[in-house]
């Protein structure tokens, strides 16, 4: 398959073009409008190289559908012990600082660099990206940071200062777009950390129709900051 040179215009081809290992184009930008069309598509940045921007559409997709969420004993404990307050979109910012710096395992520096950061708080401004955050004793100990569109929500990184931080954000993140009648969060790759929260991979023709029919749903009332 051929890897695309994306255009001036937000468009993509479709996922069904992408290499085995999910790469579908390069370069373009990092617009609100590209973005968001790149989600809708089925397709997300993933890194850049040099000037260069990689967007993937991987298959199998991982995908955590709210009613199968599953729960370790020791999370469990830790959600049950209230160890950590949880907020949502309060320092979106520094969510985002916390995913680009704190190091990872088997992984060399981070793709979120500063134009990432820059898009992504757009996104923010715009009420399309958000943050769920765990506290501990005031200060911000993990979380996660990711795009809701229609009944959709794409995962998109997390991090913690403080162990089961981030997962316990997670959580709380599910619980909230459950209610709300989400219908899946993309997780995007097979990790052994969803797979442990019950998600589960999901051929990328399906996850498609899935997409289609999340995102052409209104959202209605969504007051994030609760």
């Amino acid at each position: 398959m051929p890897v695309y040179k994306l255009p001036d215009d937000p468009i993509f081809p479709h996922p069904s073009e992408a290499e085995p290992d999910g790469l579908i184009a390069i370069g373009g930008d990092l617009s609100p409008e590209r973005i968001l069309n790149a989600y809708c598509s089925g397709i997300f940045p993933w890194f850049r190289d040099d000037d260069d921007i990689f967007w993937f559409s991987p298959d199998p997709r991982m995908v955590l559908f709210p009613d199968e969420i599953k729960i370790s004993a020791s999370l469990h404990r830790v959600l049950k012990s209230n160890k950590f307050s949880i907020r949502f979109d309060t320092d979106f910012a520094g969510v985002m600082k916390g995913c680009a710096d704190v190091p990872r395992m088997e992984q060399e520096g981070t793709w979120i660099d500063k134009d990432f950061i820059a898009a992504y708080t757009r996104l923010y401004k715009l009420g399309f990206a958000h943050s769920a955050e765990a506290y501990l004793d005031g200060r911000l100990a993990g979380g996660l940071y990711g795009i809701s569109i229609g009944k959709a929500f794409f995962g998109e990184s997390m991090f913690h200062l403080v162990p089961d931080a981030s997962k316990a954000a997670l959580y709380h993140l599910v619980q909230k777009i459950k209610t709300w009648q989400f219908q899946f969060i993309d997780c995007q790759v097979e990790t052994d950390l969803f797979k442990r929260f019950g998600a589960r991979l999901v051929p990328r023709s399906d996850y498609l129709v899935l997409l289609g029919k999340a995102v052409r749903i209104r959202a209605g009332k969504c007051d994030w900051a609760l």
